[in-house]
């Protein structure tokens, strides 16, 4: 373990020991740790190149076996045809051999023709020969064309199932090829047309595209039911999926799809790191409380990038975030186009990352790029500001408030979790652990338990009794948003990566879920727990079944959409984004 000449020889009888000061024992061991570190380095860079040829293995392998997954289902292709081409070839033939002169003549006599000849009389196209002749002629040539009928047909069938084939396996990357990106100094650091601050490296999209939002404007609805449920959806029984492209990056090929052949954007991991698709229940889109849909009504034009939205309970009013301000809308009135308040709460330049309400919707918290929270009390004639807590941190990425709205909790740029006593107006605790920016947070519903994500890569949740953490999830991509389900058994992480990760509070399993392509945002859970939705740089707004992951349905926006809220009856949604509007729509049942 040791190189020559670090150690000397061993004392030997006889001969005088060796002798260290206190000083020169505190060097040696110096050198043995420097040199223990140097050799760490040494292996994690041996693992390195390790892990990479192993993902160089795995995606020769992929590619391997999509080439031969795509022979073999040409082969199938041409052997249906084959036996379909025979099958209807002789069905056409016996079906030619019945008709009669009558139906024929009907048929032409429809279409506005002159009737034909039935016995000895003169046909233009057969002269005067015998009635049976001039019949099996006739008989011959409406069999000529049901065949040419019958030929086209099956040409246009090949080109289709060509056509499906080149989409489903050459768009195909062999392996999601992520860019390392720098790390993250904010979590809504996104590439578009907006200023600086939100700019970062781009990330490399999933295995495959997906292409139904490009298809179809607005909202669909989405993917892999059984023929009862799609029955009950107004679904084609052949179960169409809409996301025929989106594939798991890194997956083996035998885990992109499920049952039947569709592709599988919904994995079940077990506690040893098993990955298997979700075979979805019957019921996962019919039931009380589960939407069909959702139907945009209402855009707010904020003029600036919406980096953080709320909703009012009773819904009425939706407050958005920007550069420097909060504007209020009034959305009970149609067709409202202006704000009806304006709270500045910061500098100019500065963005509000979080902006949460009271329960008692009187008061409004707003928190972004300052050292200041603004606490403001909307409740008077005009809304002012009554309270700044202030904090040494730069910045706060997210807001909390508890459910007796006593206490407010702040990720903090510099990756603590601020306390604040609201009625005090104090720092009371910060929680240290993060090692990076905390992004993004959430609270039980019983007030006891605290979520955290960060740019560190780790989730953790927080003991608030006992002002202690509890436990830590590490992951390989830095946590930009997180929601805890109000029944309190699932907790919904969205990251980077562009994976959303379904965990349970005290079980080891968890579920994958891979439709967005690029880093989520943001993510709300619906207050009766059975759905939540998330938002991300790909501009998609997605809603999921808890906990499996069941795509309810999916809108797509035309830009990155960084912020998202969800009505206490969850009748309605609102969305920020990166073209300075907010998007409010209502979830139809």
């Amino acid at each position: 373990m040791y190189p020559q000449g670090r150690h000397p020889a061993p004392h030997q009888p006889g001969q005088p020991g060796f002798k260290f000061t206190v000083a020169e024992s505190c060097d040696r061991i110096k050198d043995e740790f420097q040199f223990l570190q140097a050799q760490y380095h040494s292996l994690k860079v041996e693992y390195d190149k390790l892990a990479n040829e192993k993902t160089e293995m795995q995606r020769h392998y992929v590619m391997v076996r999509l080439c031969y997954n795509r022979e073999q289902l040409w082969f199938q292709i041409a052997r249906l045809v084959e036996d379909l081409h025979q099958q209807q070839v002789a069905q056409a033939v016996e079906r030619a051999k019945q008709v009669t002169m009558t139906e024929l003549n009907a048929i032409i006599g429809v279409r506005g023709l002159p009737n034909l000849p039935l016995t000895g009389q003169t046909s233009p196209l057969l002269g005067s020969d015998p009635s049976w002749a001039n019949h099996q002629a006739w008989r011959l040539l409406v069999g000529t064309i049901l065949f040419f009928s019958l030929a086209t047909e099956i040409i246009f069938f090949i080109s289709m199932l060509s056509q499906c084939t080149v989409l489903s396996y050459t768009d195909i990357p062999l392996l999601s090829s992520t860019v390392a990106a720098p790390a993250l100094r904010t979590p809504l650091s996104i590439a578009g047309s907006y200023p600086s601050p939100f700019a970062v490296m781009g990330h490399h999209e999933m295995n495959g595209g997906l292409t139904s939002p490009g298809v179809y404007a607005g909202l669909h609805i989405s993917p892999q039911m059984s023929a009862a449920a799609a029955a009950a959806y107004g679904r084609s029984p052949m179960g169409f999926d809409p996301h025929t492209h989106m594939r798991a990056p890194g997956l083996p090929a035998s885990l992109t799809s499920i049952s039947g052949g569709k592709p599988a954007y919904s994995f079940h991991v077990s506690a040893d790191g098993q990955m298997q698709p979700v075979p979805f229940p019957p019921d996962a889109l019919i039931g009380p409380g589960i939407p069909r849909h959702a139907r945009q009504i209402n855009t707010l034009s904020h003029g600036e990038v919406v980096c953080a939205v709320t909703i009012s309970n009773p819904t009425r009013h939706v407050y958005t975030g920007g550069k420097g301000c909060v504007k209020i809308w009034d959305i009970s009135q149609p067709g409202s186009k202006s704000p009806v308040s304006q709270l500045d709460c910061l500098n100019r330049d500065n963005y509000i990352r979080s902006c949460k309400l009271l329960p008692d919707g009187r008061t409004l918290i707003v928190g972004g790029e300052a050292s200041t929270l603004t606490i403001w009390d909307l409740a008077s004639q005009t809304p002012r500001i009554k309270a700044e807590l202030t904090s040494s941190a730069p910045a706060c990425y997210a807001l909390a408030i508890s459910p007796d709205a006593k206490v407010c909790f702040s990720c903090c740029s510099d990756g603590n979790i601020a306390v604040w006593d609201l009625h005090n107006q104090t720092l009371v605790r910060q929680f240290q652990g993060h090692t990076d920016g905390a992004s993004c947070i959430d609270i039980s519903h019983d007030g006891t338990k605290l979520w955290t994500g960060g740019l560190d890569n780790t989730v953790r949740s927080w003991d608030l009794r006992e002002g202690r953490q509890l436990q830590q999830h590490d992951f390989t991509s830095q946590i930009f948003s997180l929601g805890y389900c109000p029944t309190g058994e699932w907790l919904a992480v969205g990251m980077e990566s562009s994976n959303v990760e379904v965990l349970h509070h005290s079980k080891p399993d968890k579920y994958q879920l891979h439709l967005h392509e690029s880093c989520v945002l943001s993510l709300k859970f619906a207050y009766c727990g059975k759905w939540f939705v998330s938002t991300g740089k790909d501009n998609l707004l997605n809603a999921w079944r808890t906990p499996y992951g069941a795509s309810i349905f999916q809108s797509k926006e035309s830009s990155s959409v960084l912020s998202c809220d969800i009505s206490t009856d969850d009748k309605y949604i609102v969305t920020g984004s990166g073209d300075k509007k907010a998007t409010v729509y209502e979830v139809i049942y």
